[in-house]
């Protein structure tokens, strides 16, 4: 197995792997992570390290790329807006089409968005992660399970005292309240 020239960032030369279907190179790399790749309250640090460990395989129809991308996640908790942070291993599993393949079509285009090869020989990893990773991340990421939260009134921390609580009267009873202390005075 061969290394894959690097190119710039993301970018891979696959020129050694043009007309050879069943050869094959590793990509073994760590590289910064590009902009946006996280959501509200979590995400994958912008210049962080992401690794990558790919194999990239000559098939008839393009490239496959398969292996793992590996970050750190970090971001707050959404209920108590504690930083947390974990590593994160997502699988990875695409096939950029040589370019004479994707212009001739393929019954299967219709049913998702087809990744070619670029005119330069190279394939853009980039959209590839982005589409991989950050699906990967928690909607509501916590740091706990039995993460209390916050106070819904004035944001005292839960953690700091379980027993925590304003006293609440229901508005449609403040009408009767006020009916109770008149019949007993």
């Amino acid at each position: 197995m061969k290394h894959p020239q690097q190119t710039s960032g993301l970018r891979v030369d696959v020129k050694e792997l043009q007309g050879s279907p069943g050869s094959s190179e590793t990509l073994d790399r760590t590289v910064g992570t590009p902009a946006d790749f996280a959501t509200v309250l979590i995400g994958i640090a912008e210049h962080s390290d992401l690794t990558l460990a790919l194999r990239l395989d000559s098939v008839h129809e393009g490239v496959l790329a398969t292996g793992t991308a590996s970050a750190e996640v970090t971001g707050q908790c959404g209920r108590c807006l504690d930083p947390i942070g974990y590593p994160l291993t997502v699988d990875v599993v695409q096939l950029f089409s040589w370019p004479e393949k994707a212009e001739a079509g393929d019954a299967d285009a219709d049913e998702e968005e087809v990744r070619t090869v670029e005119e330069d020989l190279t394939v853009d990893l980039e959209p590839v992660l982005r589409d991989t990773m950050i699906p990967a991340l928690p909607f509501t990421p916590v740091c706990r399970e039995d993460c209390p939260g916050l106070c819904a009134q004035c944001g005292f921390r839960m953690e700091d005292d379980p027993e925590h609580a304003h006293e609440q009267i229901d508005p449609r009873f403040a009408e009767l309240e006020k009916l109770k202390s008149q019949l007993e005075s």
